[in-house]
Order: structure tokens, then C-alpha cells, then sequence
């Protein structure tokens, strides 16, 4: 069975907010005289597994067609908006136009999974 169009616009559009924010995460400026070596290094390992869980969550969704991978993806994306809109009172910075933009793209991929297109391929 052939992927619909709507379900490979899901996947490039979620797989592109998350190398942005992959890509975002590689150069924050972290302070080092208040931050240890071991606590970077602690927060970069948590920050790589957190990736590669919503990769997966990409891919049991688009190509293993599972539903409930999906709602995951709406879930993580609602969360992201409520830390959105608390990092918009503090005014619109580079990072938080990063963020937008990342939000954006996954809010756009996932309309798409709800299209009547996309509805078919989940069980």
C-alpha cells in the first residue's frame, strides 16, 4: 500500500521542526562557570534521548500507521504551544522565533495527519 500524500507531508514537515530545534539545541549558549561538566554533558544526553523518542514517534506514525503515536505528537505539540505562549511574554527573541517557527511546522504536519487524505492510513 502505497504512503498518501497528506501522511508524507506529516512526516517531512515533522521531521523538519525537529532538526530545527535539533539544530536550535546545538548552539545554546549555556553559562560555563555556573554549569559543571557533568551536568552539560548530563543535559545534552537528556536532551538527544528526547529526539530520538519523537523521531520515533515520527516513524510508528507515519510508516507502522499507529494512531496513538500520533496523539503523542499532539499532545508534545500542545505542551509546546503553552511554553510558547510563556516565552512570548518575555518578548519575541531569536530563540523564541526558532521556536515559533519549529511549532509552526509541526502544528502544519499535523493538520496534515487529520486531513481526510491521512485519516484512512491509521488504525
Amino acid at each position: 500500500m502505497t504512503i498518501p500524500r497528506d501522511v508524507l507531508r506529516f512526516e517531512v514537515l515533522l521531521y523538519l521542526s525537529l532538526l530545527i530545534d535539533t539544530l536550535s539545541a546545538a548552539f545554546i549558549a549555556r553559562p560555563s562557570a555556573e554549569v559543571d561538566q557533568a551536568a552539560a554533558v548530563s543535559a545534552d544526553t537528556f536532551v538527544v534521548i528526547v529526539f530520538m523518542f519523537f523521531l520515533v514517534l515520527v516513524w510508528l506514525a507515519a510508516r507502522q500507521r499507529k494512531n496513538w503515536a500520533r496523539w503523542a505528537l499532539v499532545v508534545a505539540l500542545a505542551l509546546s504551544v503553552l511554553s510558547l505562549l510563556g516565552s512570548l511574554s518575555s518578548g519575541l527573541t531569536l530563540a523564541v522565533s526558532v521556536d515559533l517557527l519549529s511549532t509552526s511546522l509541526a502544528g502544519a504536519g499535523l493538520y496534515f495527519s487529520f486531513s481526510d487524505d491521512a485519516e484512512d492510513w491509521f488504525e
